[in-house]
């Protein structure tokens, strides 16, 4: 037999045994660094990995407060700190970050012998790019979101720095993973990318192991019915159409109650254009909560909303449908392709707070369908998108990314 071709199979034969891979995972944030959803997307998946046997080691950004190293639900997790830290320039400060994440692997490299890099986003795409060269390892990268969508188009020279960065990324990467046909058609429209290179892979979700009963935290609530949504406080997610919502809602005689939870630049806007518009009884923008509060939250509301102007996919959406929340979308990204209208949730216009007020309309009117959609989106998330089955599809894109490799150079 040729010696490629007896190589080519003593390689499957250990895929199809359990291969169990050395992985090196990069993402700029890592909990309990929590600054959006990527943090627990990739946090939640390479504890999975772990789980299915793969030696999974994080790269990620640290401080003062956190250990350069420790070992979490068996991932092996390395912070660095970037050589620039005190920098208040965003992108001199990721420049720093990569910096510091490129000299952290090579003094890696020196224990450990890796077979893939995994980077998450432009954020640590001049590390991976570097690392996959000076490593002669495959590329893999899930590009979670792109600055052209978020701001339908690119305006800005800081807008035309990072468009060029995910550009960099997404052509150095051997293998691609998006989590909807919608950030698929993006990449493929937007950066030319390889259909063969993209793989779909959605996002996950685990049912809350602990709870916290919201009377203990917010007394005035017990009992109260409440629509509930969260996310980073930004343009692109749409919370200016529930604050329309709402004062629309009063002005009809509705007395609709809106909890919204996140951190984000535009917190302290929100909150001062609802006190203007008078809805301080019927808005609540509350801020950063924990994991056990957003459960909370979730648990003892009537419904939650995600009026999302751009979406790659909606993980806070997963989040709601697993406890069996009708759970009201904005039709855009990957969040239509979660839901189906009036079976698993409800769609609303984008940006349309009357759209919005119609959904909730119905909810409020038809209880028993409105639980029969919650059980229905439940039992959807339950069987699609739970991590275990995440992890288990990258785990077979990262031995098929891995062999290609191997097979190429030979």
């Amino acid at each position: 037999m040729p010696k490629l071709v007896a190589h080519q199979a003593d390689t499957q034969s250990k895929l199809m045994e359990g291969w169990q891979l050395k992985i090196l995972m990069l993402s700029w944030e890592y909990p309990p660094n929590i600054v959006g959803g990527l943090s627990k997307h990739v946090s939640s998946l390479a504890v999975q990995l772990a789980k299915l046997g793969h030696e999974i080691h994080v790269l990620t950004a640290g401080n003062r407060h956190l250990p350069s190293f420790e070992e979490i639900n068996g991932v092996k997790v390395h912070r660095v700190t970037p050589l620039n830290y005190q920098d208040d320039c965003f992108l001199s400060w990721i420049g720093g970050l990569n910096l510091a994440m490129a000299f952290k692997a090579e003094s890696l490299v020196k224990e450990f012998t890796f077979d893939l890099i995994h980077a998450h986003d432009w954020l640590v795409g001049a590390a991976a790019l570097v690392l996959k060269d000076v490593l002669s390892i495959p590329l893999l990268s899930t590009i979670h979101a792109t600055e052209h969508g978020r701001n339908n188009g690119i305006y800005t020279e800081m807008q035309k720095f990072i468009h060029e960065k995910e550009r960099d990324l997404i052509i150095g990467s051997d293998q691609l993973i998006v989590c909807s046909q919608y950030m698929k058609e993006q990449l493929l429209t937007v950066f030319q990318a390889t259909e063969e290179n993209i793989i779909i892979i959605p996002n996950g979700v685990e049912p809350p192991e602990t709870f916290l009963k919201i009377e203990d935290w917010i007394p005035k609530l017990k009992n109260k019915k409440y629509i509930f949504s969260i996310g980073r406080m930004v343009k692109e997610k749409g919370f200016e159409t529930i604050i329309e919502a709402a004062a629309l809602a009063k002005e009809q005689g509705f007395d609709y109650t809106f909890i919204i939870a996140g951190k984000g630049p535009m917190l302290d806007t929100f909150r001062r254009v609802t006190v203007e518009r008078g809805l301080e009884n019927h808005v609540s923008f509350i801020g950063y909560i924990t994991e056990e509060q957003k459960n909370a939250l979730i648990s003892g509301c009537m419904a939650a909303v995600f009026p999302s102007l751009y979406e790659p996919f909606g993980i806070v959406a997963l989040e709601t449908l697993i406890q069996g929340k009708p759970t009201i979308v904005a039709n855009t990204g990957g969040l239509k392709g979660i839901i189906k209208h009036l079976q698993t949730g409800l769609l609303m216009n984008p940006g349309d707070e009357k759209s919005l007020l119609e959904q909730i309309h119905f909810l409020s009117k038809h209880l028993h369908i409105a639980n029969q959609i919650g059980a229905k989106g439940m039992e959807m998330v339950e069987s699609l998108y739970r991590w275990n089955r995440i992890a288990a599809d990258t785990s077979r894109v990262m031995e098929d990314t891995v062999l290609n490799s191997r097979i190429k150079e030979r």
